[in-house]
């Protein structure tokens, strides 16, 4: 019996020892299972937070992304209000100019004048009224009179070459007409002078002492085009013979033959000679008119100097680059002078903005930036993305920006006005400046010296002469569609030629801006040394020829037809007249000429 009951009890012992196993097993599940539920409730938890987060930071994006939309539409608001109260600025400012001149009495006497039949039956005696009406910066108020006038006499000597049938032949006659023809764009054959030749082929000595007939001779001679040989011999004979006879002349001959010799018509701009030309009509109505339009167009440019000096102060970018030319005044006297009609006001505003930033640019390249950072640039300006800046430095960022923000407004700004937008062909302008800049900076950085042909055909584009033509282009309506936009790079030849006279002109120049720290290159370095043996004047004179010769392919590019608006092509013509003030630097290294420019506008 104690056997069994020991066995029985080991046995209970056993059955107590696998029932606490199990309850120890169910335990450990039940622990387990506690762990799990708690870790996913945790996990859930977490989810759940990070759920909530995420949606608070998606609230906290979208309401930052509200407020800048609202800030950029009331930044919207702000330019527009901004330009509406601009363009009523400008509308304001060209009534208040042209209200006194359209009820001016002398208009109307004028006018009657152009219209006089004893002066319509005497040809050059109305085109000497038209001469001094351009003269005197009136002519556009009369321009439908003298286009008539203009259309009569050039129909009269293509049917004719006999001037023995205007009753009044004369060396001043006939020099005033080709000259004034021609300046309007209607061809007129340079036979015209034969008459004035013997049969030797030399100039008749009866014109020899024509003070007045040599002096209209040379200024017709300015007009002349490529294969006007006969003009090119009375240019020659003119020049010589008044030079000769100066020492001879009364004080008043002679400073009006050396004006002639300085400051020829065609190559010179009208309103750097408009004040002498008031002068000397002193008395006369039209002197009277001009003195009226000389004060409200003077009032006008006041203003407009105005609003670009606000502009560019503005702009912020002449805070950053204290060494760069700060130079608005002269920025605008491109406009003024290529822009001469008193209702282009906006158009003269806006086109000295970019002229603003090719001068900036220019000095970056030269005083402010590295190759490496120059190459960086230009880039930047080739890809046009204002999202892809980061690599710039600070300064250069901030006029990247500024490029693309002023051609942004000024590719609106013509939209609006004449229905497209030119913004791709403004921006391909920019980046064959910017890489034309480059290519000058690595050849400075490698002290590489170019053949003067390479260095002239970009030298060409790097004077930004075609920055300003494309954007001159379509701020005058050029391009109101695609295929007529193309006209602007399909037709290059009068572009190349005021490039090409600018960069010359630009490189006679003795002196560099006092301003400036940079190195450029020079065509007159560069001929000089390839050819052995010439001296700086040589080189000089060299260049002055081109000059002479690129004129011609000018003076022949505006001539009727041309695929170009009239308003057009003067603009272009006028900007050629400017290079000279802009560039003929002085023994002082100043400009003096372009000082009186401004004095006698501004």
């Amino acid at each position: 019996m104690g056997r069994k009951a020991e066995k029985a009890k080991r046995k209970a012992q056993s059955i107590q020892s696998e029932e606490i196993i199990q309850l120890r097993k169910m335990k450990y599940t039940l622990l387990e299972e506690s762990s799990a539920q708690e870790k996913e409730y945790y996990r859930l938890k977490a989810e759940k937070m990070e759920h909530d987060n995420a949606n608070e930071q998606k609230k906290l994006h979208l309401e930052d992304e509200r407020l800048k939309l609202k800030k950029e539409k009331l930044r919207i608001e702000a330019e527009k209000a901004e330009l509406a109260k601009k363009d009523s600025d400008q509308r304001i400012m060209m009534m208040d100019t042209g209200e006194s001149i359209k009820n001016s009495k002398q208009l109307e006497e004028i006018r009657s004048l152009l219209n006089n039949n004893n002066y319509n039956n005497c040809p050059y005696k109305t085109l000497e009224v038209v001469d001094v009406l351009q003269k005197l910066c009136i002519n556009h108020y009369f321009q439908d009179e003298i286009d008539a006038i203009l259309k009569r006499l050039h129909a009269k000597i293509s049917n004719s070459l006999d001037y023995d049938n205007y009753g009044q032949i004369s060396l001043y006659n006939v020099s005033l007409s080709f000259r004034i023809l021609r300046q309007e764009g209607y061809y007129v054959s340079a036979d015209v002078f034969a008459s004035f030749k013997q049969e030797d082929g030399k100039f008749k000595g009866e014109i020899a002492e024509d003070v007045k007939g040599l002096m209209a001779l040379y200024e017709a001679s300015q007009v002349s085009i490529e294969g006007d040989h006969m003009i090119e011999e009375a240019a020659d004979f003119s020049s010589h013979r008044l030079k000769e006879m100066i020492p001879f002349l009364d004080q008043d001959e002679a400073i009006m033959v050396n004006d002639t010799f300085k400051y020829s018509y065609q190559q010179t701009s009208s309103a750097f000679t408009v004040k002498k030309y008031i002068k000397r009509y002193t008395g006369t109505t039209m002197s009277e008119l001009a003195e009226l339009e000389l004060a409200n167009v003077q009032s006008l440019h006041r203003k407009e100097v105005d609003l670009i000096s606000r502009w560019w102060m503005d702009l912020g970018l002449a805070k950053e680059f204290k060494l760069a030319r700060n130079q608005p005044v002269h920025w605008y006297l491109w406009p003024m002078a290529s822009l001469t009609d008193p209702s282009l006001s906006e158009q003269r505003i806006e086109l000295t903005k970019p002229i603003a930033l090719v001068f900036l640019i220019d000095d970056i390249f030269d005083v402010y930036g590295t190759l490496d950072e120059l190459i960086l640039f230009t880039e930047a300006v080739k890809r046009w993305d204002s999202n892809n800046l980061e690599q710039l430095p600070y300064h250069l960022r901030i006029c990247v920006e500024a490029l693309y923000k002023v051609t942004h407004e000024i590719s609106e700004k013509i939209y609006k006005r004449h229905g497209f937008n030119p913004n791709e062909f403004l921006k391909q302008a920019w980046t064959n400046l910017c890489e034309a800049f480059l290519i000058e900076a690595k050849w400075f950085a490698k002290e590489h010296m170019p053949m003067a042909k390479d260095y002239l055909k970009n030298g060409m584009v790097s004077t930004g002469a075609y920055v300003v033509i494309v954007h001159m282009f379509f701020l005058l309506g050029g391009g109101t569609s695609k295929e007529s936009a193309r006209l602007i790079n399909d037709n290059k030849n009068i572009s190349s030629c005021l490039a090409k006279i600018l960069r010359l002109w630009d490189d006679l120049g003795s002196a560099k801006d006092v301003d400036q720290d940079g190195h450029d290159g020079s065509y007159v370095t560069y001929y000089i040394k390839e050819n052995e043996g010439c001296s700086i004047q040589n080189a000089c004179d060299h260049v002055m020829a081109m000059i002479t010769n690129t004129w011609k392919q000018l003076n022949k590019e505006c001539l009727s037809p041309n695929q170009f608006s009239v308003t057009f092509t003067k603009a272009c013509l006028n900007l050629a007249r400017m290079i000279p003030l802009m560039y003929n630097y002085d023994a002082n290294h100043s400009l003096p000429l372009l000082e009186d420019y401004i004095n006698s506008m501004l």
